[in-house]
């Protein structure tokens, strides 16, 4: 991740030069009852990726830097090092690869593109990372992590030989230390007809924080659910990612007008005693104390956090290229705030204001719900209108001891005005059993 001095900077437009043309690639339930969504089209689920190979990756980087004065910095012979070791995993793997050129501060950079064969290439899904390190270290938190989880879900791809109905594109940029200068360069030589074929654009940069937080990207809303719905079935709370908004390689897309979303866990900010409750680790300490320092090396690593992570790439890339995860599209109102549920206690509530909605709620009003629970059958659920009108979502059930609640429940809300005030209320009704409201939201 660039440093903070590149969030006071604006984006700005880097001189434009020939693109590389290989890189463009490009029944309803009455009122006053609630239905499950229907459910989606089944299709081979997103593979564990082991971490043992991820970070096989990781050790190839760090001898890479120990063998080139101790880093992978842009202009130095350990970047292009670095570029010809992806490049190589990626083209035995079969796919279709492109070295893009531009120059910064003197020096030749390089962004490497990879393209999986198939797919609709008007709806592109694209996921990346940096590749580049500061010139003080190997950078394998900061951004060895994200180039390695990419790097091992897209040979996973082919491993499973994966047929997405949208088309994939990986890539890894250079000189993002300084700026985001690859990105930049690649989003900027990209005919506006190629980038709006990119329905998503997904970044990763630094997954493997040694004493980490779980934090996902709110720039959109439905890739954010997506990362989100991940975590909710593995019992890992997340939290909104703050400290990197503006100076990792989604901000030119973002500025460019693509969808984007990613992961982080953390870099000089502190760790506060709740975030310690929450995920393990040392309250008082930066998340990464070793960021943009000599010792961010092959021991500067959390495993759990850099598996966890590497699964939810996985598993955003399989469900967002397979189609099968696509939010309801329209205006979506959302509350991420995590609610406690007492145990065997009274209902709590969670709000969301709905505005700048003409007239009545839709017959077909979509609720999103995810909750953290370890048996959700002493749950029950209801949605309560700005008028106070409430709608069942969901019942308690003493047979249903599954953990977790993730679904989206269909109402027909078309009596209620739908501006105001809109509350979800859980009671737990039964003991023994607890968890937290993750976060809902309200589509029209």
């Amino acid at each position: 991740m660039s440093t903070r001095l590149t969030l006071r900077h604006a984006l700005t437009a880097i001189g434009a030069a020939t693109a590389l043309s290989a890189a463009l690639v490009g029944a309803s339930p009455a009122a006053t009852a609630a239905a499950p969504a229907a459910p989606a089209p089944t299709v081979a689920a997103a593979p564990d990726i082991p971490v043992a190979n991820v970070k096989a990756h990781l050790s190839q980087l760090q001898s890479i830097a120990t063998a080139n004065s101790g880093n992978r910095a842009h202009g130095r012979p350990g970047y292009k090092a670095s570029v010809d070791y992806v490049k190589g995993k990626l083209d035995a793997a079969g796919y279709t690869t492109t070295l893009q050129q531009f120059t910064s501060s003197g020096a030749t950079g390089w962004n490497l593109i990879a393209d999986w064969p198939g797919g609709d290439a008007n709806h592109v899904v694209m996921s990346g990372a940096h590749l580049d390190s500061v010139t003080a270290g190997p950078g394998i938190n900061d951004d060895g992590s994200g180039t390695a989880g990419t790097l091992e879900v897209a040979l996973a791809v082919s491993r499973a030989g994966l047929q997405p109905t949208k088309h994939l594109r990986f890539g890894w940029f250079g000189a993002e230390e300084l700026g985001m200068i690859g990105s930049k360069y690649y989003v900027n030589n990209l005919p506006s007809a190629e980038r709006s074929k990119i329905d998503a654009y997904l970044n990763f940069d630094m997954i493997g924080s040694p004493n980490p937080g779980y934090f996902v990207y709110d720039d959109n809303a439905p890739l954010e659910t997506v990362f989100k719905d991940f975590f909710a079935t593995k019992g890992i709370p997340t939290e909104i990612e703050t400290e990197g908004d503006g100076r990792s390689d989604h901000a030119p897309f973002k500025s460019a007008g693509v969808p984007v979303g990613g992961l982080f866990s953390g870099a000089d900010y502190i760790k506060t005693a709740a975030q310690a409750q929450k995920w393990g680790g040392t309250s008082g300490q930066a998340f990464d104390a070793c960021y943009h320092r000599s010792c961010d090396t092959y021991a500067n690593l959390n495993d759990s956090a850099l598996d966890n992570n590497s699964d939810a790439i996985a598993y955003a890339v399989w469900n967002l290229s397979t189609g099968t995860t696509t939010p309801p599209s329209g205006t979506v109102f959302e509350n991420t705030a995590d609610v406690t549920i007492p145990d065997a206690g009274a209902a709590v509530t969670s709000s969301v204001t709905v505005s700048g909605v003409a007239g009545n709620a839709p017959s077909a009003l979509q609720v999103g719900v995810n909750i953290v629970h370890t048996y959700r059958g002493d749950l029950v659920i209801d949605l309560v209108a700005p008028d106070g009108s409430t709608y069942r979502l969901k019942n308690s059930s003493g047979s249903d001891s599954a953990d977790n609640v993730n679904t989206t429940y269909t109402v027909n809300a078309s009596s209620e005005v739908a501006n105001g005030v809109w509350k979800l209320k859980v009671q737990d009704v039964a003991s023994a059993d607890t968890g937290y409201l993750n976060s809902w939201k309200l589509t029209f």
